[in-house]
């Protein structure tokens, strides 16, 4: 399967322990779906960052 150069560091693609593979959270329509099959998907428009960081900033 086609895969994202940024979905490592994206908040919803996580590791799952049942099955031991990464996977993505995000429940994709079925135009998108066909798209990202394809590979006719440039960049995921759900894609957000996983920065442990963040909330951090936000107290300083």
């Amino acid at each position: 399967m086609t895969e994202f150069s940024g979905c490592e560091s994206c908040c919803h693609y996580v590791y799952n322990e049942d099955f031991a593979c990464y996977e993505c959270l995000v429940n994709l329509d079925e135009d998108e779906y066909a798209r990202w099959l394809t590979g006719t998907m440039a960049s995921c428009s759900h894609y957000s960052p996983d920065d442990e960081y963040k909330i951090v900033q936000k107290q300083m």
